[in-house]
């Protein structure tokens, strides 16, 4: 293998990892939505109930 196509592999590679980083950080921002709008599903319910 040439060291150019070690440095074009390396940089491959870097890019992918850092591409996960970012899917798995953007699931993360989504589930916390999720979460955030059943807490409040959950809270307009009970108010309603209250009435």
């Amino acid at each position: 293998m040439t060291t150019t196509a070690k440095i074009a592999a390396a940089l491959m590679v870097l890019l992918a990892l850092s591409s996960c980083g970012n899917t798995i950080r953007g699931i993360g921002k989504d589930t916390a939505n999720t979460v955030n709008a059943t807490q409040d599903a959950g809270r307009s319910v009970d108010r309603a109930a209250k009435k």
